[in-house]
């Protein structure tokens, strides 16, 4: 008819649902599913971070991580600086500077000895965290058979390594920070936000001791991309995925979870860095293993978010 008015298409707007898809992911899977793909992430990067030690300090490597995983998450946290109360964010800088000397003393560890052995003894932490909150018989059976494990994994001759072996003690007692520290902002924070205005005051610390040795890597582009991808895979979707974990379970279970990341460091000493393991390896790895399957698969209670 003459006064019809022309036929306007409709325009639909498509919100990307990768994110909601991912994010619907973390909250569902199991939590040992997602500390198995955490544990492959972060020991891609630190087997990332072995390889390039002879060209970079360890410490800078750890510092220009941290750089680089709190710059990929702030740039996917929406409104990741409003709304911080003072509390928060202090215990964003404490979550920060624990990852931060966790992650510089890790570095120097692995620089000296395995990979493998670094991660079953920097373990310490998490075990001994675990031990101060189990309860019940069975936790405390696993416990035990994780210990246990790890302790296997760990074997080192000492006398040889007692530089390595200070700087794991060091990052054992800040993991142990890291999850207690961790837990917290995580339950506060939604997503990822936490953690990347977390590891950016992480990295405001380590710029004293992590900068002045960086030079080389700003004149190669594969140095700095390999750092980068470092923080990315260790920090950022290794870390990210355990605020996601912290929120769903207890810190007793998700300390004893942690023992999974031995076993992963074990597999990639051997896939990528030729430290074969052992047949005691194996046996440590199989306690790990049962470990794990025993514990109680408790959850926490979801509570509202602050508004």
């Amino acid at each position: 008819m003459a006064g019809d008015q022309p036929h306007r298409p409709r325009t639909v707007r498509l919100r990307p649902a990768a994110p909601a898809t991912v994010g619907k992911f973390l909250d569902t899977a199991s939590p040992e599913a997602l500390f198995v793909l955490s544990a492959i992430a972060q020991y891609l990067g630190a087997t990332i971070a072995v390889l390039v030690f002879d060209e970079v300090e360890p410490q800078t490597v750890a510092w220009l991580r941290m750089v680089g995983a709190a710059t990929a998450l702030l740039l996917v946290s929406r409104a990741a600086w409003r709304g911080w109360s003072r509390d928060e964010l202090l215990a964003a800088a404490a979550f920060g500077i624990a990852t931060a000397v966790m992650n510089t003393c890790f570095y120097l560890a692995i620089d000296r000895i395995d990979l493998g052995k670094s991660v079953a003894i920097e373990f310490i932490g998490p075990i001994a965290v675990a031990a101060a909150v189990t309860r019940s018989g069975r936790n405390a059976a696993a416990l035990a058979l994780a210990a246990t494990g790890v302790g296997v994994l760990g074997g080192l001759e000492i006398d040889d390594n007692a530089v390595g072996l200070a700087f794991l003690l060091g990052a054992s007692a800040m993991w142990a920070a890291y999850i207690l520290v961790g837990a917290r902002v995580a339950r506060r924070r939604p997503g990822v936000a936490g953690l990347g205005i977390a590891l950016a005051i992480g990295a405001a610390a380590l710029t004293p001791i992590g900068a002045p040795w960086s030079g080389p890597v700003w004149t190669s582009p594969r140095l700095l991309l390999a750092c980068v991808a470092v923080g990315v895979f260790s920090n950022a979707i290794g870390y990210g995925i355990d605020q996601y974990v912290l929120r769903r379970i207890p810190v007793r279970r998700f300390s004893l979870l942690l023992a999974l990341l031995p076993v992963s460091a074990i597999a990639f000493g051997w896939l990528a860095l030729s430290q074969r393991p052992s047949a005691l390896d194996l046996g440590g790895i199989a306690l790990v293993l049962v470990a794990v399957a025993l514990q109680e698969r408790d959850e926490l209670i979801p509570t509202p978010e602050p508004s």
